[in-house]
């Protein structure tokens, strides 16, 4: 984007494929993914539609380009941290961590689901969870297990089964419902006089992640152990 020293001498600093990509995720942010079109960098930029064309060949170039960007945020936001921890607290640290990035970008687990390339960043997150996994005494297997159970949780987002609004649950919308779904309509019931005064509804998204993750965790830890338990005994026989 242009600086405020460019803007008062006048001058542009020169074009780069960074530049393009960093511009492109301030209109993200700003205005939605939908906003990202190859005139409208132009424009954030003060330049002509043409020259962006020497720095990226297409919108799927730029949109790539900005899903490798948010990556390699998501790896510095998560490199430091992990020294010390046990496992599972460093995963959990990393995973957390890229979390934070998505939350400031908010289009971008959209943008991640419709990606066909794999960014080289994206690898190397998912590198480092396998890496921290490894090294807590995880067997491959297990963690190949667990990456799929992770799933887009592991980016440090969940594709929700369905979206249930971000209004309180009323009573009167309980009651509708518990004639035909009784069993759905008596878990909303209890979640939400657990907490009346939520102004979140019935799921705030950041418990319900952290429970996830930490559920998910604690299971291959566990399978872990019950695998280093089973080969103890055979070795013993």
């Amino acid at each position: 984007m242009t600086t405020q020293a460019e803007r008062a001498s006048g001058s542009r600093a020169p074009l780069t494929r960074e530049r393009v990509l960093r511009a492109a995720i301030a209109l993200a942010d700003e205005s939605g993914l939908g906003a990202v079109t190859m005139r409208r960098l132009a424009e954030a930029l003060r330049a002509e539609a043409m020259s962006l064309y020497y720095h990226v060949s297409n919108k799927d170039d730029v949109l790539d380009g900005m899903v490798d960007l948010i990556a390699r945020e998501i790896n510095e936001a998560s490199a430091t941290g992990t020294e010390s921890k046990d496992w599972k607290s460093a995963v959990r640290h990393r995973i957390l961590g890229a979390r934070r990035v998505l939350l400031r970008h908010r289009w971008a687990p959209g943008l991640l689901a419709t990606r066909t390339t794999a960014s080289p960043a994206i690898i190397a997150h998912h590198d480092a969870l396998i890496g921290l996994m490894h090294r807590g005494g995880l067997s491959y297997d297990l963690i190949h297990h667990g990456m799929h159970a992770l799933g887009s949780r592991s980016m440090g987002f969940v594709q929700e089964l369905f979206d249930p609004g971000s209004g309180p649950v009323s009573d009167e919308a309980i009651a509708a419902l518990s004639a035909d779904f009784p069993n759905l309509a008596g878990m909303l019931g209890e979640v939400a006089h657990d907490d009346p005064e939520s102004t979140l509804g019935w799921c705030d998204d950041q418990t319900e992640f952290e429970f996830g993750l930490d559920l998910i965790l604690e299971g291959l830890d566990q399978k872990s152990t019950d695998a280093k338990r089973k080969a103890g005994k055979r070795v013993n026989r």
